[in-house]
């Protein structure tokens, strides 16, 4: 089963000089456009903007859904065990841009992001 990746999709409304895209989602964008095998690898979903977003509710809980978002569905890389791992409902996350850039990185080779 591939780790799961959640963005939102670009394009949404939030009030006035909509529509807008959110810039954390765009460096995964990116990341897959630049490592198409990634994409492979990794099973991404695009949801709409307004909350209650219940792709990732029914997995997270309504608590955590912010994207983007990387939900393990594999065992722990040993190799990532060091990153800030979240859990709910039993399932292991990651929502902080960088540390989801680092797990990419180690869990399936891409370079990673510079801080």
């Amino acid at each position: 089963m591939s780790d799961l990746l959640f963005l939102l999709a670009p394009g949404f409304q939030d009030g006035e000089g909509a529509p807008y895209y959110c810039p954390h989602c765009a460096i995964f964008e990116g990341l897959l456009a630049l490592y198409p095998k990634l994409g492979e690898v990794l099973a991404v979903r695009r949801v709409d903007y307004p909350r209650p977003r219940p792709e990732i509710a029914d997995l997270l809980g309504e608590a955590h859904q912010s994207c983007p978002v990387l939900i393990l569905r594999r065992e722990l890389p040993v190799a990532c065990s060091d990153l800030p791992w979240q859990e709910a409902k039993g399932r292991l996350f990651l929502d902080e841009p960088p540390a989801i850039g680092n797990y990419l990185s180690r869990a399936y080779g891409t370079p990673r992001p510079h801080s």
